[in-house]
């Protein structure tokens, strides 16, 4: 990679209030996870950023919880954009924690009251999280995150 290169990556990487507007506001994310045999799988998931950690709401009889719980490694992709120059987005790594029980019922869990509120509000539209007793919490406190948007690219 050349000085060049590294320069413009600095450049149109989202600085940390830009990152967590952005995070606040997509609603959609894809995760990554990885089996014992080392093939990787992708799914779509909701989530919220609390500003330190990303917590996603996963159906516990998934592939994705089943892989995490014999290999925590995990990788999150938010993006957004249709043309070049509007492509933006952050990629958030490190390893899984499962928090509260699973599947989620309600139980407290004073950990959970900020992010289930942030989830009800961006989701729902709700006082209180619903709760199916097919899903549960998982958090990433990334150990890398990475950003970019391109529409710096224009003032550059």
């Amino acid at each position: 990679m050349t000085n060049d290169t590294q320069r413009r990556g600095r450049r149109i990487m989202m600085g940390d209030t830009e990152r967590d507007t952005y995070l606040t506001e997509q609603r959609t994310c894809r995760v990554a996870t990885v089996s014992p045999d080392g093939a990787p799988h992708i799914g779509a998931l909701w989530f919220v950023w609390d500003g330190h950690s990303l917590w996603l709401y996963s159906i516990t009889r998934s592939r994705r919880w089943s892989q995490l719980r014999k290999d925590a490694r995990i990788a999150v992709v938010i993006d957004d954009g249709v043309e070049y120059g509007d492509l933006r987005g952050v990629e958030l790594s490190g390893t899984a924690a499962f928090v509260g029980e699973a599947p989620r019922t309600g139980e407290p869990c004073p950990e959970l009251d900020a992010p289930e509120k942030l989830f009800t509000q961006k989701y729902f539209g709700l006082p209180e999280m619903p709760h199916d007793g097919r899903h549960a919490w998982l958090r990433l406190t990334p150990d890398a995150i990475a950003s970019w948007d391109f529409r710096k690219l224009a003032g550059l």
